[in-house]
């Protein structure tokens, strides 16, 4: 089943970075048109803020090489932006792994929203798998900075954690009321089956299991793979 990721990525020299570190009460969110040769078309949309600063940023700005206002409601401006840099132009400084960058373009993957924040990029993805997605972060971790805030399974909104069964929610709950988990321990593994009434070792094999699911749940698929 895929999963539906929303994560940052810290890296300054992502196109536009700039801009909305220079006005930001502004929401700055970006799509990128990547059928326009080895320079791609952004289409930018602007919530809040001044629209003479977003202006004056887009014409300041290093990465910027014309950009168009095409309409307005409101609040919220759309600008075309065609940039003044490729993307390997943008961040061969920044990146050691160009041709990694450019094997992400062929993930099973789909980036469905990019909001622009001062110090990089926030993303909304959609990934086939979880070997989709480790690739992903594996990359961002390697090159530049990756924090994870959502991941979930496509179709869910539940929290991290609907992946165990009743009887491992009842042991790690049981488990932590009693204060298994405190430091220094407060409950044995004897004194949690008892309440349970099943043998220690039961109770340690639902602790396990039920820890090992949160685990790929949440920090695993954050993680690089292992080096060889």
């Amino acid at each position: 089943m895929g999963l539906v990721a929303e994560f940052d990525i810290d890296c300054q020299a992502l196109p536009l970075a700039g801009v909305a570190a220079d006005v930001r009460e502004a929401t700055v969110t970006l799509d990128i048109q990547f059928n326009h040769g080895n320079r791609p078309l952004f289409l930018v949309t602007v919530q809040d803020g001044s629209q003479t600063a977003i202006e004056n940023a887009f014409t300041d700005a290093y990465d910027v090489g014309e950009w168009t206002l095409v309409g307005e409601a409101g609040k919220t401006r759309r600008y075309q932006v065609l940039p003044a840099l490729s993307l390997e132009e943008q961040l061969g400084e920044h990146l050691a792994d160009l041709e990694g960058l450019e094997a992400l373009a062929t993930a099973d993957a789909i980036i469905e929203r990019i909001t622009v924040v001062p110090g990089g990029w926030r993303q909304t993805g959609w990934f086939a798998n979880r070997d989709a997605f480790r690739k992903f972060s594996s990359f961002w971790q390697r090159n530049a900075g990756f924090r994870l805030h959502r991941l979930t399974q496509d179709g869910e909104s539940e929290p991290p954690g609907d992946g165990l069964t009743d009887r491992q929610h009842e042991a790690l709950r049981i488990a932590y009321e009693l204060g298994h988990f405190d430091i220094p321990r407060q409950a044995s593994l004897e004194d949690v089956a008892a309440e349970l009434d099943i043998s220690p070792s039961s109770v340690s094999e639902r602790l396990r299991r039920a820890q090992t699911q949160l685990i790929e749940e949440t920090v695993a698929t954050t993680w690089p793979p292992l080096s060889n």
